[in-house]
């Protein structure tokens, strides 16, 4: 692609783009883990030129970033020409990994190598990658996407693509002022099923949706890890671990493994020491960082971000959000309940026994399992939209006929996110979830966790994204950047 000058010198510069191949790029899935699913594209006539291919740089490898990786090199539209991470063992890994896929699968053709960047700053200044993934701890999304849209780069962020309401808004008016595409990393809804679920909700299938359920977990369950053990009697295990909200945990620092730019990994956050319950290679889990409030969002970085994004797809207020945050100090739910304009509820629960025993929403019989998605319930019925848990549930029995599912199973390797992407890159269309919905998705994480933060009910305007005459509430809209890193 003929690339513009860095889009940092001036607001003003357009995007030049080649001429991409007119056919839609098809999807076959492998699944490798239940977040990523690795597979190859592959165009009408089997290769893309070189010239045609989008090229990509991906920044941050660690277990969800592999799997991003797998699926970018197993992609016949799209060029792989960096891998940028602050830890040098993942960096090489990734940096083997493309050189050895592109070596077999390319060998006819001049490859000059994958580069390795310690910094990301240096990937965005090559004006030969038009687009990146940015798949880093939450604390770096939305400056590491800013940075890349005014490098004039198009972007895939993985959710939640913010860790405050403000910094979600920055980003999504730096994505519509430089015009670049920018798709937010929650593939549940590209998993057709759940589309057909979504639009079945969405059409007024149930009539009107009276409640909606999913999951918020709290901390307890994570703090059980092993990593966590040499540190329980340091961290009050017994009382944040019943926090539903990330804390200010500081764990005791610990020598900085070689290769590991601890600095540069901690970026704009408050700073903490080194210690491996935050980041060690082999990683320890997929975001072992998200307990701690400097650096993730806990339930909503684990799976609420999915949840939310589908659910909201369903209900029709992607683009909004509830008007009222309901704790349950005030009495009138035994859980945190989400109010929308219309009057539709949206409850978290610790988990789905609690629909049944606590709400008594769905019969005794409904069988209640998976993640990333929540159980409608409406005038006419109920129906489940989760994913990992068996098949699409719902009742009474005439309501799975009337959605005419193709399938009732629920398979992540059919989703279309990165492909969407892709051809949306091409063609300078809105992806499937674009900054403004992804920006939503994350408030309503952030807004739950100022709720338990402050232990009690809020109102919230969708519209001026502020508490109405709340300046306590308001103040948690936003945080410093450790210096000398800002927006």
């Amino acid at each position: 692609m003929t690339r513009m000058k860095n889009a940092k010198e001036t607001d003003t510069l357009q995007i030049t783009r080649r001429k991409f191949l007119s056919s839609t790029a098809a999807l076959s899935g492998t699944i490798t883990m239940p977040w990523i699913i690795p597979s190859s594209v592959w165009s009408a006539n089997g290769n893309a030129t070189p010239s045609e291919r989008i090229t990509v740089g991906l920044i941050g490898k660690g277990i969800m970033g592999s799997g991003h990786l797998r699926r970018l090199v197993g992609d016949r539209e799209v060029q792989v020409l960096a891998v940028c991470d602050v830890d040098r063992l993942r960096r090489e890994d990734g940096k083997r990994l493309v050189d050895e896929t592109y070596a077999t699968d390319r060998a006819s053709e001049t490859y000059n190598g994958c580069a390795a960047y310690n910094d990301y700053r240096e990937l965005l200044s090559r004006d030969d990658i038009d687009a990146v993934v940015i798949v880093t701890p939450d604390h770096w999304h939305t400056l590491l996407a800013i940075d890349a849209v005014k490098a004039g780069k198009d972007v895939y962020c993985e959710k939640p693509i913010s860790i405050t309401v403000r910094e979600g808004r920055q980003l999504t008016e730096a994505v519509q002022r430089y015009s670049r595409i920018f798709q937010t990393g929650t593939q549940y809804r590209s998993i057709p099923t759940i589309q057909q679920v979504c639009n079945f909700v969405r059409s007024g299938g149930l009539g009107k949706v009276k409640q909606v359920f999913t999951l918020w977990t709290k901390l307890g369950g994570f703090f059980g890890a092993p990593r966590f053990k040499p540190y329980r009697h340091l961290m009050d295990i017994e009382n944040t671990g019943k926090s539903y909200a990330p804390l200010d945990i500081i764990l005791p620092g610990e020598p900085v493994p070689d290769g590991l730019d601890w600095d540069l990994w901690v970026g704009p956050a408050l700073w903490h020491p080194y210690n491996p319950g935050y980041h060690l290679n082999p990683s320890p889990g997929v975001v072992p960082w998200a307990f701690c409030e400097d650096f993730g969002v806990a339930s909503s970085t684990w799976h609420h971000s999915h949840s939310a994004d589908v659910i909201q797809y369903a209900l029709g207020v992607e683009e909004s959000g509830p008007v009222e945050f309901i704790h349950p100090s005030s009495d009138q739910f035994p859980t945190l309940t989400y109010r929308y304009a219309n009057g539709t509820l949206l409850h978290l629960v610790d988990n789905w026994s609690m629909v049944k025993d606590l709400y008594k929403a769905v019969p005794e019989t409904a069988r209640l399992a998976g993640n990333f998605g929540g159980i409608f319930v409406g005038e006419k019925g109920w129906v489940t939209s989760m994913t990992t848990g068996g098949p699409i549930e719902g009742g009474p029995e005439n309501i799975l006929k009337e959605m005419k599912l193709t399938t009732r199973q629920v398979n992540p390797g059919e989703n279309d996110h990165h492909a969407n992407w892709f051809e949306c890159i091409r063609t300078r269309r809105k992806p499937n979830c674009d900054a403004e919905l992804g920006h939503r998705t994350a408030s309503l994480g952030h807004l739950t966790i100022i709720a338990h933060k402050l232990q009690r009910s809020l109102k919230w305007d969708p519209v001026k994204e502020d508490f109405p005459g709340d300046d306590v509430a308001n103040r948690l809209l936003f945080r410093a950047m450790r210096s000398p890193w800002r927006i």
